[in-house]
């Protein structure tokens, strides 16, 4: 399998965020949070010059990604960047689009060639790569088309955001809200719930996998007096679910559906847009929570949350959830099934 198997590797997200001072603090933590090796996919020189803003004693290491396990307990390991960065904190620029896209493209590459396991992503701001002529709606959109074989369709990514209290899927990710009505449709529910009951078999480990929908409308629609998406789209969707075997409870009212109790009854909801989606998780595990793409060839994992520019470089920015990503990647690209 390669002397490099085991090894995740980190992207830098949007060098202007809070990436690069998250991977700094999480090597830094790396002992008492037992954390696994990591190689990051940045620039040396960049995340050099970021260290001594912070005024960090943090030894920096350019490394092949084979010699990154052995260099990551003394030096943070580097896989370097063709495109060098000179990216002030909390300044996003297009001129550092080509890196952002270069660490993600070559992240990729190294999974497929198993010279790494999973891969973590910084946080990226979609408006700093449209400017410079990035064509893809998003990340996880990108990530699948890069897993796609030559001449084969992109596979359908689903978007989950996981927690030991709580794991959650929002059937329509970044949509305007007036718009989910018409996107939401009874195939995408299917398909999206089918994709999710088979990552929680084969990479959580969860032999009878238990997912809860939510349902559209206030009270999932109280029998068509608010809305009839519920009956119509939602419950089709359901029985389909079932007829495949999958233990599914919904609609449910979607604010009844996440406290302690009703939690217990399920391993995953879900959701039908955004808001609905983030907003318990976030309530509830708002500094753990990882992000987690279902549907890829690969183990891929992000932080919840932003590139958070206002805060970029002040040395303020807390890394749990990236910790979290890197912790939950290792025993997903391992083979281990989450807590």
């Amino acid at each position: 399998m390669g002397p490099g198997r085991n090894l995740l590797v980190v992207t830098q997200g949007d060098p202007a965020g809070i990436g690069p001072e998250l991977i700094l603090r999480a090597w830094l933590h790396r002992r008492e949070q037992a954390l696994p090796a990591f190689a990051v996919l940045a620039d040396p020189d960049h995340l050099g010059r970021v260290t001594r803003d912070l005024g960090w004693s943090i030894p920096i290491s350019p490394v092949e990604p084979s010699k990154a396990i052995d260099t990551f307990d003394a030096a943070l390991p580097i896989i370097p960047l063709s495109h060098a960065v000179s990216a002030e904190p909390g300044r996003p620029d297009p001129a550092y689009a080509a890196s952002v896209i270069e660490a993600i493209e070559t992240a990729v590459r190294l999974v497929h060639s198993g010279a790494a396991s999973a891969l973590v992503t910084n946080p990226i701001a979609k408006h700093v790569l449209y400017d410079a002529g990035f064509r893809h709606p998003g990340h996880t959109e990108f990530l699948a088309a890069l897993a796609a074989a030559p001449g084969e369709a992109a596979p359908h990514p689903v978007m989950m955001l996981w927690s030991e209290a709580l794991a959650v899927v929002p059937v329509t990710v970044h949509i305007p809200l007036g718009s989910v009505p018409s996107a939401l449709t009874t195939e995408l529910i299917v398909e999206t719930g089918r994709i999710v009951a088979r990552e929680l078999r084969v990479r959580f480990g969860l032999s009878h996998p238990r997912l809860a929908v939510a349902g559209l409308n206030p009270h999932a629609g109280e029998n068509g007096a608010i809305g009839t998406e519920d009956s119509t789209v939602i419950m089709p969707a359901i029985e389909i679910l079932r007829q495949d075997g999958i233990e599914v409870a919904g609609p449910l009212p979607a604010d009844t559906m996440f406290h302690a109790r009703a939690r217990s009854r399920y391993d995953a909801a879900l959701a039908m847009y955004h808001d609905q989606a983030l907003i318990p998780i976030k309530t509830i595990a708002f500094d753990e929570a990882v992000n987690v793409t279902l549907g890829l060839p690969f183990v891929r994992t992000s932080p919840d949350h932003g590139t958070a520019f206002d805060i970029a470089g002040k040395g303020i920015a807390r890394p749990d959830s990236l910790m979290a990503a890197i912790k939950l990647a290792a025993r997903l690209g391992a083979g281990r099934p989450a807590p």
